[in-house]
């Protein structure tokens, strides 16, 4: 069944047409990837579809009932409430049946006999169902799911309000996961999760029991989660029935099926053009003028007129220009690390970090959310000291950084003007370079401030371009890069002849251009020689054995640090446990009022002993 579909759809903006006439139908249980060039209009059709904004003409339909999921800003939330109450929001119907349940509970333990009580277990019960059916009673698990899955654990008891951008974006993608809509619209779910929570919402997704439309420019994680992609591209949606992969392979192939039936074309019309000059020319010059043939002529024309012409396809569209090339190589030692420890307040970052980066390496740093991999770029640039251990950069070594947060101080600041601060050039000079970055015009004027985060990106790149540099750090280089500038970055980087180290949760990135990987981990730096593929593979091996390990060897001190009382009130506990499991299971079979009154007081009773023992051995 059609879940959603758009017919003859047109949206501008300030005489500006976005798309024009296009329609699409999507089906329930669909997973669409929506893909196109920054700027293409991806995120203005996801506004459409989630009804935040009105068609100009056309229009769309969704199935009735259909709830809708999209994170089109951060929440303002009460300026106490935790981002774990945050995450609870998206149960708010089933807490106020729970809610209803407790004080149906309290009525219950004041009333004895009578028929008010007989109303009362009706009620809850029927309450009950309800709540059971819906999955109230598996609300913190799924809470817990998705807080694991998605690196949420050190922000459950923060201010929600006190959470930077990213986090609260994060916590945003897991509200709107915990709330399940019929339709989930995500646009760019991965920018600020780490590796593994990539995977992780990748598997999710795939498991997801709704329809999912994504937009994200992660190459990998469009091939694990979708099975059709729209490409919206020159105002225009096409549908195409694959991966991603097998999408980029159908538009080759189908550009160059439209650029040969065009050449076909052109060679007609031009051979009909001949034609019909030849034609006049032998009819003007037979005396008199032959009207046969100036008619065969005409005739000719009107064909041509009532041909329909194709439009030559673009076959190479304009790319970022990017080459970095390294004039003055570094001595053999680039970077290096010795029993390298850091901790922030109380907190240990990592402990007895080593690592040795040579000439022409490339090295990617990965890890989890703040496990300490922008703290070593920082390190190795003098940002930060370490509290322990050594670092040393080489001899002879320049470095060229790119940082997560480009320009964040340049707000009054023309593009132009920025470029120039770090390169030194004339104005026409730096206009021609900037064009090979997509800054064309009079748009070298814009202020900064004003860019979004690919183009700020992009002229970061431009501007390390023109620095003599044989080490590039780059923390997080392929967010905000649509996919056409992630492949132009990538071939620029394999050309580069200088060394690289960078930190990235982008696995086609890591897997291209990356043969050392340093995977942080519970305060540890692991290296593996080889691609993000091959180390977490190797890793994963060493987690199973560390656990095997954790599983045996903690076992056998707990048992000998154990103390007899310890012992005796955990038995005192399982005891206490199992009878009031066993008065639950009594509960569900009795009809006659006054023993299920009896048996009401009993639980209360147990579950009091219960947690006076707990506190006891706690």
């Amino acid at each position: 069944m059609i879940i959603c579909s758009a017919n003859k759809v047109t949206k501008s903006y300030g005489g500006n047409t976005i798309f024009e006439d296009i329609s699409f139908e999507m089906n329930e249980g669909a997973r669409i990837g929506l893909v196109g060039r920054n700027g293409s209009g991806k995120s203005t059709l996801f506004k459409l579809i989630a009804a935040v904004e009105t068609p100009d003409t056309g229009e769309i339909h969704w199935k009735k009932g259909t709830k809708i999921g999209y994170l089109t800003q951060i929440p303002d939330y009460h300026s106490q409430l935790t981002t774990k109450a945050v995450l609870k929001t998206a149960f708010k119907e089933l807490l106020q049946i729970e809610e209803k349940m407790k004080i149906l509970e309290l009525e219950m333990s004041k009333e004895t006999t009578g028929e008010h009580l007989e109303k009362l277990i009706k009620d809850y019960g029927d309450i009950q169902d309800q709540f059971s059916l819906q999955g109230g009673y598996e609300i913190e698990s799924n809470i817990e799911k998705v807080v694991n899955g998605l690196s949420l654990n050190n922000l459950l008891e923060k201010t929600f309000s006190t959470l930077s951008g990213g986090e609260k974006t994060k916590v945003g993608l897991g509200l709107s996961l915990l709330k399940n809509p019929d339709l989930l619209l995500l646009d760019e779910p991965t920018n600020h999760l780490d590796l593994m929570a990539v995977e992780w919402l990748g598997t999710f997704l795939k498991d997801y029991r709704g329809s999912v439309i994504v937009v994200s420019h992660d190459r990998y994680f469009l091939d694990e989660v979708v099975n059709r992609i729209f490409d919206l591209e020159d105002g225009e949606i096409k549908c195409y029935q694959t991966s991603f992969s097998g999408y980029v392979k159908e538009k080759e192939e189908q550009i160059l099926r439209e650029f040969q039936a065009y050449e076909e074309q052109q060679k007609k019309i031009k051979k009909m053009k001949e034609a019909i000059k030849r034609l006049k020319e032998w009819a003007n010059r037979a005396n008199p003028p032959n009207e046969g043939l100036h008619k065969r002529a005409r005739n000719m024309e009107r064909a041509l007129e009532r041909m329909k012409k194709l439009d030559r396809p673009v076959i190479n569209r304009k790319k970022m220009n990017f080459e970095v090339e390294s004039l003055d190589r570094s001595g053999k030692d680039v970077i290096v690390l010795n029993n390298v420890f850091k901790q922030f307040g109380e907190r240990v970052l990592f402990n007895h970090v080593n690592m040795h980066i040579t000439y022409q390496q490339r090295v990617a740093i990965i890890g989890e959310n703040g496990s300490g991999k922008s703290t070593i770029l920082k390190m190795i640039l003098n940002q930060i000291q370490a509290d322990e251990g050594e670092i040393r950069v080489g001899s002879n070594v320049k470095i060229g950084y790119l940082s997560q947060q480009i320009f964040s101080e340049s707000h009054d600041e023309t593009i132009i003007e920025v470029f120039r601060n770090e390169v030194s050039v004339t104005e026409g000079e730096a206009r021609q370079i900037l064009a090979r970055f997509l800054f064309y015009g009079y748009s070298v004027f814009r202020k900064v401030s004003q860019l979004s985060g690919g183009e700020r990106m992009r002229l970061r790149l431009a501007q390390l371009m023109y620095q003599d540099i044989n080490l590039l750090i780059l923390d997080e280089p392929t967010n905000h890069l649509d996919i056409e500038s992630r492949e132009v970055l990538e071939e620029a980087l394999d050309e580069y002849n200088g060394t690289i180290l960078a930190v990235s949760h982008d696995r086609y990135f890591l897997n291209k251009l990356f043969d050392r990987i340093y995977w942080i981990d519970s305060k540890e730096v692991h290296c593996f020689e080889g691609n993000y593929t091959w180390a977490k593979e190797k890793m994963a091996k060493k987690m199973t054995d560390r656990k095997e390990r954790k599983i045996v060897e903690p076992a056998r001190i707990k048992i000998k640090e154990k103390t007899n009382d310890e012992v005796n009130l955990e038995k005192e506990l399982e005891i206490v446990e199992a009878k009031i499991s066993e008065l639950d299971q009594l509960l569900l079979g009795i009809q006659d009022l006054e023993r299920i009154q009896q048996l009401y007081t009993k639980k209360e009773e147990l579950e009091k002993q219960w947690e006076e023992i707990y506190e006891r051995l706690g």
